[in-house]
């Protein structure tokens, strides 16, 4: 009997472990640093599909028009993963540290999202550790846009304990071209705390107003400044932040103070 139950133990780690993989995906692309960020999805992932389940709550979104309106979300997603190999990062974006990643057909738990309506990265519960994944690599069971948004706020990001947080020297806004402006104090990283030779130094996390709409972005950028477009007309403020990355986790963020709107 004692045999039976050591096997069948055995049986169920080395089925989880075929799911899991430690090596980063081959056909996943970091965003490149760009001088100025516009587009409505910065992630250069590929783009495959995925699977849900559900229990409802209720949550006030913003429809087109700007006004609130409540919508009933669900708790908890399953979703199946249709690419070859899907990488789970610690942020929502393919410039995170990256964590592990699924193997085909594996099934997972969706459990959260960014708060921006562009953004397709969903939280995953049913991982070693909660971690990010790409919607376009999975089959869904239900609509992603119905899951609570826990980023910012619930879900955090890891933090290291090596290196201090930047701090954030100017911003401006160009109101002719509804361009910003930001720059931060350098925090160098040492060579042997770079993840890989693809690791940006920092993350600067924007939801800024595009066409009525707040959309989330991350750029990534290893220099210390950033420059995007943020227009007016958006029932919710824009703001950002910087954080600084090493393979260890992140230290910030750094509040970026936004430019008003000038006419």
């Amino acid at each position: 009997m004692i045999r039976k139950l050591i096997f069948s133990i055995i049986l169920i780690l080395t089925s989880f472990a075929c799911n899991l993989t430690a090596t980063p995906p081959p056909n996943e692309t970091k965003v490149p640093t760009n001088t100025v960020f516009s587009l409505t999805d910065a992630s250069t992932s590929p783009a495959p599909t995925e699977t849900v389940s559900a229990s409802l709550t209720a949550v006030i979104t913003d429809t087109p028009s700007g006004s609130k309106t409540p919508v009933a979300t669900v708790t908890g997603l399953k979703a199946k993963v249709i690419a070859d190999l899907l990488s789970c990062r610690y942020g929502p974006g393919p410039e995170y540290l990256y964590l592990f990643a699924f193997r085909k057909t594996a099934n997972i738990q969706l459990i959260g999202r960014v708060d921006a309506e562009n953004w397709n990265w969903l939280l995953v519960e049913n991982s070693p550790t909660k971690c990010w994944v790409n919607a376009k690599f999975l089959e869904l069971q239900g609509d992603p846009q119905r899951l609570p948004i826990v980023y910012p706020g619930i879900a955090k990001l890891p933090t290291t304990p090596y290196y201090p947080p930047s701090k954030v020297l100017s911003t401006q806004r160009n109101k002719d071209t509804n361009e910003v402006n930001a720059s931060w104090v350098a925090v160098p990283i040492s060579p042997g705390d770079y993840e890989d030779e693809t690791m940006f130094n920092y993350i600067v996390e924007v939801w800024r107003c595009e066409n009525g709409q707040i959309l989330f972005e991350p750029l990534p950028t290893n220099v210390t400044f950033v420059t995007f477009i943020d227009e007016p007309g958006c029932s919710e403020p824009s703001h950002g932040r910087v954080f600084v990355q090493e393979k260890h986790g992140y230290a910030g963020p750094a509040e970026i103070p936004w430019p008003p709107y000038s006419p």
